[in-house]
């Protein structure tokens, strides 16, 4: 039933307009806004997969990583991202090196956040 259907996902941000200046401006993604400003967003991903964006005025952050962005070399992303604002996070009991980023315990992998506090990553490409 599912199998010829292009599936998508989706989260939700306390802010769509700032979570729009932050996908489009900062990780320099293609986003479009549906119904005006504090409307849906979407996503527009390589692959030609898209993931939305709802307003929530009640929103809490999910407690999990909600989109990962796989990446050739994580500590030059992890730079570049740096350079544009974002900041790396830390959690306590993995082995992360002073900027954020976690090796040799699975992929090569570093956290940030979007402003609605959405738990995203970049990852190393296998």
């Amino acid at each position: 039933m599912f199998r010829e259907t292009k599936a998508f996902s989706g989260f939700s941000a306390d802010d769509t307009d700032r979570a729009r200046e932050f996908y489009a401006d900062t990780l320099d993604l293609r986003v479009s806004q549906l119904g005006g400003p504090g409307g849906l967003l979407m996503l527009h991903l390589a692959g030609d997969r898209d993931v939305v964006v709802y307003p929530k005025a009640d929103h809490v952050p999910a407690a999990f990583t909600v989109l990962n962005f796989p990446v050739d070399d994580v500590d030059r992303a992890v730079d570049e991202l740096t350079a544009r604002g974002v900041r790396f996070a830390r959690y306590p009991g993995l082995p992360q090196d002073d900027r954020g980023i976690m090796r040799d315990n699975g992929p090569t992998i570093a956290w940030f956040t979007d402003p609605a506090g959405n738990i995203l990553s970049v990852i190393a490409q296998e």
